[in-house]
């Protein structure tokens, strides 16, 4: 499968498009069916259109974390047989075109769409002026035919990017991971460390992250690792916290791998959370610390073959 062609400059989009308009952040369940929806859509390239910075974030000026910053969401949207993500420049230029402006000018004149997919509650267009029964009607006049995904439920509740992020500030692994279809990931290189981890007999790959990157409830938790180093995913036992026993005052991101041994510097690890094994806490010594790590290596290796929701 080739890789997601990601641009920002539209004369360079490869054309024509079928056309997944959202933000996608996530790539969950929800995401999911209003991409599958456009797989049957003739002789044109499969685009997911997004906005960068997220309308949001452009209008209060706040960041915004990420369930998946950019490389991780191209990795996910080339598992969903995407051609190319557009990140269309949200400025005040493109806040204020109309419904109908944005339509003619963005989807039809530069992306040449033939097919138009849309979440339910999707709004676009000058203050947000634009419902999907108004994206219908413009597109019409086109001959574009959008199709409208109904929204997707677990439990009850709609599958969306905040409950996941609720479900994660909580350490509840098994709803954000079945919202999302698959296991949260952590994608970061490895880096230098103080080498604590390899002093109580657990040496551990501190991993560097994107900045903007949401990070679930601090804790431990059961993991599976891969890298272009490792053959096979490895399981090991992740750590987000501030080292309370050591009197740590920055946040680390830190993964210890069971039965594996060797040099992982300066690799890219995907760390799949898999389960919230327990919260941080300081311990009395390093001794009482070492002994609880072995505790929560052995119940990693619990672990089951496979774990977390499919695609």
């Amino acid at each position: 499968m080739e890789a997601v062609w990601i641009i920002s400059d539209l004369t360079t989009a490869l054309r024509p498009t079928a056309i997944a308009l959202g933000n996608f952040d996530g790539v969950h369940r929800g995401h999911q069916q209003v991409i599958q929806a456009l797989a049957e859509a003739a002789e044109s390239y499969l685009t997911v259109v997004a906005f960068d910075p997220h309308p949001q974030e452009f209008f209060t000026g706040q960041a915004r974390t990420l369930l998946t910053p950019l490389a991780e969401k191209s990795q996910q949207l080339e598992r969903l047989g995407v051609s190319q993500l557009v990140l269309l420049s949200f400025d005040q230029t493109l806040a204020a075109l109309s419904p109908a402006e944005f339509v003619d000018q963005i989807l039809v004149q530069q992306l040449a769409a033939k097919a138009i997919s849309v979440g339910f509650n999707f709004r676009f267009g000058h203050q947000r002026a634009g419902n999907v029964e108004d994206l219908r009607a413009i597109a019409a006049n086109y001959g574009i035919q959008v199709n409208v995904a109904l929204p997707q439920l677990f439990e009850g509740e709609r599958i969306s990017s905040s409950a996941i992020r609720a479900a994660l500030e909580q350490g509840d692994l098994q709803r954000a991971n079945c919202l999302l279809g698959r296991a949260y990931t952590l994608v970061g290189e490895v880096g230098a460390g103080d080498r604590l981890g390899r002093t109580l007999g657990f040496p551990t790959a501190n991993l560097r992250l994107p900045e903007q990157k949401f990070l679930p409830r601090t804790g431990v938790y059961a993991v599976r690792v891969t890298s272009d180093g490792l053959e096979q995913p490895q399981l090991g036992v992740m750590n987000i916290g501030y080292r309370p026993t050591v009197d740590g005052k920055k946040l680390v991101v830190e993964a210890h791998l069971l039965d594996w041994a060797g040099d992982l510097y300066g690799r890219t690890l995907t760390v799949a959370l898999e389960q919230f094994l327990r919260p941080e806490q300081k311990f009395a010594d390093l001794t009482a610390l070492k002994a609880q790590i072995q505790q929560d290596c052995d119940r990693a290796r619990m672990l089951p073959a496979a774990v977390g929701g499919g695609d």
